[in-house]
């Protein structure tokens, strides 16, 4: 079993809301911490029938001077039983565990999210860190970091059969479409846009589907929790920017399985993305699991000049140009240095295929998987003020 490096203070006995994708681990990790916890999974029909009919059961299910965790798995099927914990927080001083892999009918029901009763954390897929030696490149740009493909005989089938069974039947389960065949096809349109600028248009045109429907779908995803969006930065910005968005799938392993491949694709069409996507990905992760407070960013000028992350927050800017390429060209740097010339505090660097740091005027220049190794002594400034 891999060591997580999700730092939950469980001794301050503080209730918290725990979200992240389905299969990131939430349910493994409470269960190896809080073995003795009261575990209600409202994805078993028993618990979901009787409570979705009657939210005040809850209280009948904990035992009468019970003081350990009450865990409640994928909260957002029943969102009317946060009022319920909240009052039972309130009147009987329990502490719950809310893990969910949804915000949106939290959210769509405006339910009581416990009026900060409770913290909220994010699990993400494994970390090349939390992997240690079995950290496999390779391996990561093709089957990504969802914990199970580490012990599966077949990662490729059992992505496959995350995105059938979990992606699609959720989708189904929550009534957020009623035509799965319109968003199974959007998925593989959606996934020709990995890291790229969307153009809402032109997936709806190509997934022949409403342009409503497409942005409804991209809604969903995001709800879901298995896409990111990454809005331009434009912070006292001196050039013309564009002003549309870039979409991620969360994880470079499902990006892969949803993308379809013929004779007509090249692999680097897709492994270009792939790169990207595992470096948000751990950038994603690196930063809650840190607790940076960066908003990560990506920055593209109207005449092409970009770069891939930009991260900010109180730690400081940082932005990150990302090429799978084992060699540097002046090219791949021209993005970073007309960036620093508007922004001469950021901390620059180019993750790249070689395995040679290099150091190109206030340029670093780093692998990507040492880059990936070692995040946190990029993410996070000391008092000096040196990283």
């Amino acid at each position: 079993m891999f060591v997580r490096a999700i730092n939950i203070p469980l001794k301050a006995k503080k209730s918290f809301f725990l979200f992240g994708p389905r299969g990131t681990g939430k349910t493994t990790w409470l269960r190896h911490h809080l073995s003795s916890a009261l575990i209600i999974n409202l994805l078993q029909s028993e618990y979901y029938n009787r409570l979705s009919a009657n939210p005040g059961f809850l209280r009948k299910m904990i035992p009468p001077g019970y003081s350990d965790w009450v865990i409640i798995d994928e909260i957002q099927r029943i969102p009317e039983l946060l009022n319920e914990v909240h009052d039972l927080i309130e009147s009987e001083n329990h502490i719950f565990i809310l893990t969910g892999s949804s915000a949106r009918k939290l959210r769509q029901k405006g339910v009581n999210l416990l009026a900060g009763r409770a913290l909220t954390y994010y699990l993400h897929p494994l970390t090349a860190k939390e992997q240690q030696d079995a950290f496999d490149m390779e391996k990561s740009l093709l089957f990504g970091h969802l914990p199970a493909r580490f012990s599966e005989h077949d990662p490729l089938k059992y992505l496959r059969d995350y995105i059938q069974t979990y992606i699609r039947e959720e989708v189904l389960q929550e009534s957020l479409t009623r035509n799965i065949g319109h968003f199974s096809r959007f998925l593989e349109v959606a996934s020709f846009s990995q890291g790229s600028v969307i153009n809402i248009s032109e997936i709806a045109r190509e997934a022949h589907i409403e342009r409503a429907t497409t942005e409804n779908y991209f809604s969903i995803l995001e709800d879901l929790l298995i896409a990111v969006h990454l809005p331009v930065f434009t912070r006292k910005a001196k050039r013309k920017l564009i002003s549309h968005q870039k979409f991620y799938y969360f994880d470079a392993g499902v990006f892969r399985a949803i993308r379809p491949m013929g004779p007509l694709d090249s692999e680097a069409e897709i492994d270009g993305p792939a790169v990207e996507t595992l470096v948000l990905q751990e950038l994603r992760a690196a930063n809650d699991y840190l607790e940076c407070g960066y908003q990560i960013y990506f920055w593209r000028t109207k005449n092409g000049l970009e770069v891939d992350f930009v991260l900010y927050g109180a730690a400081g800017l940082i932005a990150i140009e990302v090429k799978r390429s084992p060699h540097v060209h002046s090219k791949n740097l021209r993005g970073l240095k007309e960036f620093k010339k508007d922004y001469p505090m950021t901390r620059c660097y180019l993750f790249y295929g070689g395995d040679v740091p290099l150091y190109l005027e206030d340029i670093t220049v780093l692998p990507i998987e040492q880059a990936l190794r070692n995040l946190e002594s990029l993410l996070v400034v000391s008092e000096s003020g040196l990283t």
